[in-house]
């Protein structure tokens, strides 16, 4: 058992420094869909403006990275919460009915 799990660490190891080179290799630019999408817009139609806008800008990128990471790892840890509870939910009420 030990050995697999050192085998599946090393296998994520080598995934993401694959990521990493093949990234650089290409520039290393990883632009997200709102910029990608902006462009095309502004390609088909030069007079587009937007019809929203955001309420408060992060000061910089590394803050709004963090603030998606924090996100993520919160609606993460929910749906993880939410699914252990229910899958004990089932258990504890098999068990009683069993006793």
């Amino acid at each position: 058992m030990k050995k697999k799990n050192i085998l599946l660490i090393l296998l994520c190891i080598v995934l993401m420094s694959l990521s990493f080179i093949i990234g650089s290799m290409r520039g290393g630019s990883f632009g997200g869909a709102d910029e990608k999408i902006e462009t095309t817009i502004n390609q088909v139609d030069k007079n587009y403006k937007p019809w929203a806008s955001s309420v408060w800008q992060p000061p910089s990128g590394e803050i709004e990275s963090f603030l998606f990471a924090l996100q993520a790892a919160i609606g993460a840890g929910f749906i993880g919460y939410y699914i252990g509870r229910k899958k004990n939910a089932k258990t504890d009420n098999g068990s009683v009915k069993n006793q």
